[in-house]
């Protein structure tokens, strides 16, 4: 996501999102708020800048920054990033998106997958 080329379309697409969208930080240096998790030298700030960021859970109410801490990770490292919402997805999504990751584990690319409302997923 982050290397490919911006195109007239881009541009245009990116100036109608809305403001909240086109205002989110990218860069944990930009996150406001949650100082006791994204603070200079807090153990995941030093995961983001060493590029180490193992399996993470963010849990909490709607609009405390999960979504945008983990597009700030992914923006932060050197990893592919996939997105998958529960809501307009299923569990071969996330098989596939898996068999990816595994292939381009295998060339030394890791993969961050950021699978957002899980808990809407059904059991079944």
């Amino acid at each position: 996501m982050k290397n490919q080329q911006n195109t007239l379309f881009d541009f245009e697409i990116k100036n109608a999102a809305p403001l909240a969208e086109r205002m989110r930080p990218q860069l944990i240096k930009d996150f406001v708020g949650q100082k006791h998790i994204v603070s200079p030298n807090t153990v995941l700030w030093r995961a983001i800048k060493a590029d180490r960021v193992g399996s993470c859970i963010f849990w909490g109410p709607p609009g405390t920054g999960k979504t945008t801490l983990a597009n700030v990770i992914a923006n932060s490292t050197n990893c592919h990033f996939e997105k998958l919402n529960a809501v307009a997805s299923g569990v071969a999504d996330a098989k596939k998106i898996i068999d990816e990751a595994q292939k381009r584990l295998a060339t030394g690319k890791k993969t961050y997958l950021l699978l957002d409302e899980c808990h809407r997923w059904s059991k079944a």
